[in-house]
């Protein structure tokens, strides 16, 4: 392109016969240019020369003005459409204004870790194909064999992927993209571009293509086939301007009625600054309120993966479908590890708590449907996965079209409002707090965990040895709840794979060398990695369900080993006791019954008793026993008037609190309290009203009284010290 250039300067005035007029640029081939001449100069516009020879020129007047000119050829702008375009074009896509061009080399085959046994596997089988060829051996039927039980290990290893495993395939480097499925799935397409806002996303796709001659508009998250691409594409990772534009798109798509399709593949949306300054969260807000109001039907599918708003700013539809082998999250498992667990690695655990699957989401009525992907993932066989796409759009579209504009919104908006199990009509219960913190009245408090350990103790001491069944039990149960705690615990500060490691490394080592002492190396790395487990344990507030089960765990064990070791010095005495001695003791025993019945006990009865004392602690002497005291018994039974005396004072006591309360009114808060204990109210409003139950009964009781009554009763329980039986032997750690 040929363009003139014309540079003018200043007039200046004549001043005292001085000349103070400035000139720009008046050389040209040595010689100067005036003004006047310039308008009559022809030129040709196709080399930029002049057609006729230019000569210097001055005119000294008083104003002066000077004009150099020049022809320069510049460059023609580059559209994106070539210059013989086709009127008449009837199928195919626009392919000059979509930076999106085959690729010249085939993708790398990749292979998941959990795939590759089955690599190995067909790898094999291969080889004793080619190995069969090159002997000339016939071994079809072998081979076939092989063949069928590897497709047999296929089908059982894809039909019970765990989550974590659905999501890497999700992630999957050569999982077709979303530009891949529309190309497949649509005779026309262009792609359209910009927000209008200054600004393109590569990020976000959008365009119109035709399925079955009717139009529609595409909008999907795009990301790379390969490296260079996916940072061309952010990685799929949408800024502000990537929404604005989806929106753009969604209101053209409105305005004159075409179905919206959206295709969700994304971590997430773009999170750094520049995003936050723009309105990354402003963007997200606005598609998600646009998109309820929308008068054309609107389906989405989920092709790979949808991380949180990013993927809801475009997916808020009539029917949402997912491909087998995708997910849909609010947090990737890798950030929840992170943050529950302080653990990355910790993300299968993370991902089947989340429920990200297809198969999940369809469960809980949030997917509409699940679209199957063939044996292995989409990038098998993509142009089959995205005809299944297609005949689930077209499907769903038939069914939506049915509906009018009132009959669409409110079908959308019942969609998202029926999520979480909420019924449209049905009033909600007031009273209820709904909450995500768990209820503390369920929760297990510290002196709930005290008062197990307690009755655990109880048991075990009551039992007749370690080995009663109940106690077994229930010691068993502690151990394998305390092995499964840490477990996750190691998984969670990373040390499963070094704890794995030592091992295999502990079990090759038993096998070489059973009667020699452990290894110094391997016993340096187990003394290593414990170190660092305790380290992490003891970090306050970490770890606390697994510490309590420990202590417990502790407890157990010491009252064990003590009830053991009781066990054994009874049996060891019971040896050394004569049969005769055995006798007296049962005189002992009835000495000790008559006593505390409150029975008189004649004199000789009690020397009797004092001599058998005396032979038995010269048998525990003999067996190496050190006696270190006697311990006194006070086992004060009271008298049967006085039991009855016991009984009539609590009945009144019992009766006169009925009284209160019924008199009172407080019965009635009394149920409320239990109700609100069933229903899961917090801890701090069950200990007040309990509080002031008990305040408001106190204060109605005539509490002197009773009082007095129980003074008596105590006074009557205080017995002479005759009554008291002494000579009892106690038995811990081996000395009386």
């Amino acid at each position: 392109m040929t363009t003139l250039s014309l540079i003018s300067g200043n007039c200046g005035r004549r001043n005292r016969g001085e000349d103070h007029g400035s000139e720009l640029l008046r050389r040209f081939s040595g010689k100067d240019l005036f003004a006047s001449d310039l308008l009559r100069i022809s030129f040709r516009r196709g080399d930029g020369i002049w057609s006729k020879d230019l000569e210097g020129h001055r005119i000294r007047n008083r104003n002066k003005f000077h004009v150099t000119a020049k022809i320069k050829k510049g460059k023609q702008y580059d559209y994106p459409w070539p210059h013989d375009i086709d009127p008449n074009i009837s199928s195919g896509h626009l392919s000059y204004l979509s930076h999106f061009k085959p690729l010249t080399e085939k993708p790398k085959q990749v292979t998941l870790p959990f795939e590759k046994p089955l690599v190995d596997l067909e790898k094999k089988i291969t080889e004793i194909r080619r190995m069969a060829d090159e002997t000339g051996l016939d071994f079809s039927d072998q081979i076939a064999a092989l063949e069928n039980k590897y497709q047999q290990a296929l089908k059982d290893l894809y039909k019970h992927l765990t989550p974590i495993q659905r999501l890497s395939i999700a992630r999957h480097p050569n999982r077709p993209t979303v530009l891949d499925h529309i190309l497949n799935i649509t005779e026309k397409w262009v792609e359209l571009h910009g927000d209008r806002a200054g600004y393109d996303d590569p990020a976000i796709v959008t365009g119109i293509g035709s399925m079955d001659e009717k139009s529609y508009m595409f909008i999907g998250h795009q990301k790379g086939r390969n490296t260079k691409e996916n940072i061309a594409r952010n990685f799929a990772m949408p800024t502000p301007h990537g929404y604005r534009k989806a929106l753009r798109m969604m209101k053209y798509a409105d305005h004159h009625g075409f179905p919206i399709i959206t295709f969700v593949d994304t971590p997430g949306a773009f999170a750094d600054l520049k995003s936050e300054e723009l309105g990354q969260g402003e963007a997200i807000a606005h598609n998600l309120r646009t998109m309820f109001g929308l008068k054309v039907p609107v389906v989405t599918v989920v092709t790979g993966e949808g991380g949180s708003g990013g993927a809801l700013a475009i997916a808020c539809s009539n029917k949402l479908f997912m491909l087998e082998n995708s997910a849909f999250y609010v947090a990737s498992p890798e950030a929840c590890a992170a943050i529950l667990w302080k653990s990355s690695q910790a993300a299968p655990k993370a991902a089947e708590k989340l429920r990200i699957t297809a198969q999940e989401h369809y469960r809980l009525k949030i997917a509409d449907g699940v679209i199957p992907e063939p044996l292995g993932g989409a990038h098998v066989d993509p142009a089959w996965t995205s005809q299944q796409i297609k005949i689930t759009i077209t499907q769903a579209i038939k069914e939506l079209e049915n509906m009018n504009t009132e009959e669409l919104l409110q079908h959308r908006r019942l969609k998202f409002r029926s999520i979480g199990g909420f019924q449209e009509g049905f009033p909600v219960e007031p009273k209820r707090k709904r909450n995500m913190k768990p209820s503390e009245v369920n929760m297990p408090k510290a002196a709930d965990i005290e008062l197990e350990i307690e009755n655990l103790k109880k048991k075990i001491l009551e039992a007749k040895g370690p080995s009663d069944p109940i106690t077994t039990q229930a010691i068993e149960k502690l151990k394998k709840d305390v092995d499964k705690e840490m477990t996750n615990a190691f998984i969670s500060m990373g040390l499963q794979e070094k704890l794995e490691s030592v091992k295999l490394e502990l079990s090759k080592a038993s096998k070489d060398t059973s009667s020699q002492p452990l290894n110094r190396n391997l016993k340096e790395k187990v003394d290593k990695i414990m170190q660092e487990f305790n380290h992490n344990l003891s970090q306050p507030g970490a770890y606390l369900g697994l510490k309590q089960k420990l202590e417990k765990l502790n407890l157990v064990s010491r009252l064990i080993e003590k009830e053991e070791r009781k066990q054994k010095l009874k049996a060891e005495i019971n040896q050394k006791v004569p049969a005769e001695l055995k006798e007296k003791m049962e005189l002992l025993k009835n000495a000790e019954e008559k006593i505390s019945k409150g029975e008189p006990v004649d004199k000789e009865l009690m020397e009797e008793v004092e001599a058998v004392k005396k032979e038995l602690v010269e048998v525990l002497k003999s067996a190496n026993l050190d006696v270190v005291g006697v311990t006194k018994k006070n086992a004060v039974t009271a008298p049967p008037e006085l039991k009855e005396k016991i009984e009539k004072v609590n009945t009144e006591i019992y009766e006169e609190i009925e009284r209160v309360i019924n008199e009172a009114g407080i019965s009635g808060r009394i149920e409320e309290l239990k109700a609100g204990i069933a229903k899961g109210s917090s801890s701090e409003d069950i200990e007040k009203a309990e509080a002031k139950i008990k305040e408001d009964i106190l204060a109605t009781l005539d509490v002197e009284a009773l009082k007095e009554k129980a003074k008596s009763l105590t006074v009557e329980l205080d017995l002479p010290e005759e009554t008291v039986a002494e000579g009892e032997i106690s038995a811990e750690n081996g000395k009386f």
